[in-house]
């Protein structure tokens, strides 16, 4: 499965854009990698897991704006249509565990 991550924080004041920033750090911290400015994406294996990420993005969201969740499985996220450029990651893209020594 895929979790998505979209969200629309105001930015307009220092105070906002350090939550904006802090935010931010919290998806990249919990394994998110962008796909578009306000969009982030990241594998989850489980229901469990899908649960207790998006626990810890409800416990560190900002005050102001809007921040939506949404998960789809493996295959519809591969169905993915892209009406202008490509599909390109430096990403390990599988299920597989990486382990390296």
């Amino acid at each position: 499965m895929r979790m998505l991550v979209f969200f629309d924080l105001p930015t307009e004041s220092e105070a906002e854009r350090r939550e904006y920033r802090r935010f931010r750090r919290l998806l990249v911290k919990n394994g998110f990698i962008m796909m578009h400015e306000s969009g982030y994406c990241r594998m989850v294996l489980n229901a469990s897991v899908r649960d207790s990420v998006a626990e810890s993005i409800k416990r560190g969201k900002p005050p102001d704006g809007i921040i939506q969740l949404l998960t789809v499985t493996a295959k519809q996220f591969a169905g993915m249509t892209y009406i202008v450029g490509q599909y390109k990651t430096d990403v390990v893209d599988s299920d597989e565990r990486l382990v390296v020594l």
